[in-house]
């Protein structure tokens, strides 16, 4: 029973995989190191505005509370830095498992 359902779940992975393929790689065209640069430096310039806005903020409230309109903009600030990381974690993935084709530069 136990080969049964590891089977089952190699099957699974495999079309997973295959149609994670089919559907993703006529999107995006054959990729280069260069080509995800721009999309990388949005991400590494999200992450500065976040890091930039909370130390700022630490040092303008003397350690007090901050406001809402405070609060409120860091949190604008992280769900940019969060959105954006985990597509850059998504392109990741896709690559390791072969959705995307990337070719040397």
């Amino acid at each position: 029973m136990n080969q049964d359902i590891n089977r089952l779940l190699m099957e699974l992975e495999r079309l997973m995989r295959a149609v994670n393929r089919e559907v993703i790689n006529p999107q995006i065209k054959e990729l280069t190191i260069e080509d995800m640069r721009p999309a990388l430096c949005m991400v590494a310039n999200a992450r500065a505005r976040y890091l930039k806005a909370f130390f700022e903020l630490g040092a303008g409230t003397d350690g007090h509370e901050p406001t809402d309109t405070q609060l409120a903009d860091l949190a604008r600030l992280r769900v940019e830095h969060s959105e954006l990381s985990e597509a850059a974690r998504a392109l990741e993935t896709a690559i390791q498992r072969g959705y995307i084709d990337v070719r040397q530069s």
